[in-house]
């Protein structure tokens, strides 16, 4: 399947995820969208991001994908909520793109990400994708929440050499306060799977002043983490406001607008949290 042609498209390669971009897949029809979702031959991509030093172990390329169901009150990035709103871009075209940099990620020992969005929220073109970057011989990892997991087969998830797993809330109430959606059960089984199969994960936990700094939640995530087994890292990401231009120009109730950056005795005490259970945390 081709990319439809849609005036204006701006180049797949961004500066960062930061970059407003909306409306570029709105012009396709829906019996395309759909059989893309199906096949997994064309994707929605926000845009391709060089260089990064986050995602991942060592120099990352990262694709980030549209759509998501959470609803997030701290996402610094809401215009990938839509899938409307990603290029069409097909595997073909995104693995040409990833071909360009994959001997200096070998040499650099980095590797690629895809993020989000919601990656498996586009399971099948994501499945393709990695396959497609474990020919070229390039480390794989995924920034995800979970919550669409069951999605990939045993074989699929064989690809993905880190999952990076955004632990959003371990209960319930917290999860939908969070997100806006309380069912978090598919996001816990996805790493009991993950940990019964012995793959690699990371976790990550947004620490937002008056919203996710709760000590009590923080310790439900830090035991549940160390129950696993596979949890090499844990990275507390202090929350801030450089998505909040986004919201402002979607037009998107912000809440968390006058909310600042956790201290940094907040943050040295959550990762205490994590690190108090054994958890390699920072």
């Amino acid at each position: 399947m081709n990319e439809p042609s849609v005036a204006s498209t701006p180049p797949l390669e961004a500066e960062s995820e930061f970059v407003l971009r909306t409306d570029l897949g709105r012009r396709v029809p829906e019996h395309d969208v759909r059989a893309a979702l199906a096949t997994g031959d064309l994707g929605f991509l926000h845009s391709f991001t060089t260089g990064s030093a986050v995602d991942g172990p060592g120099v990352r390329v990262v694709a980030w994908t549209t759509a998501c169901m959470f609803r997030c009150r701290f996402c610094h990035n809401p215009d990938t909520w839509t899938l409307a709103n990603g290029m069409p871009v097909s595997v073909e075209k995104a693995t040409e793109e990833l071909t360009k940099y994959a001997h200096g990620l070998r040499v650099m020992r980095g590797g690629f990400t895809i993020s989000g969005g919601e990656p498996l929220t586009q399971h099948r073109f994501v499945a393709k994708l990695f396959a497609a970057a474990k020919r070229l011989d390039i480390h794989t990892a995924i920034e995800t929440n979970g919550y669409n997991g069951a999605r990939l087969s045993d074989a699929e998830l064989s690809d993905i050499d880190l999952v990076i797993l955004d632990m959003k809330a371990f209960r319930p109430e917290q999860h939908e306060r969070v997100t806006g959606m309380a069912d978090n059960s598919s996001v816990i089984a996805f790493c009991r799977r993950l940990a019964a199969l012995k793959r690699p994960m990371w976790f990550r936990y947004v620490l937002v002043p008056g919203l996710s700094d709760v000590p009590e939640e923080m310790e439900r995530v830090a035991s549940f983490a160390v129950s696993l087994g596979v949890v090499e890292r844990v990275e507390i990401l202090p929350f801030h406001q450089m998505g909040r231009y986004k919201w402002q120009n979607l037009g998107l109730d912000y809440t968390l607008s006058t909310t600042e950056p956790p201290s940094p005795e907040a943050v040295a005490s959550a990762v205490a949290i994590f690190r108090a259970v054994g958890l390699n945390a920072s």
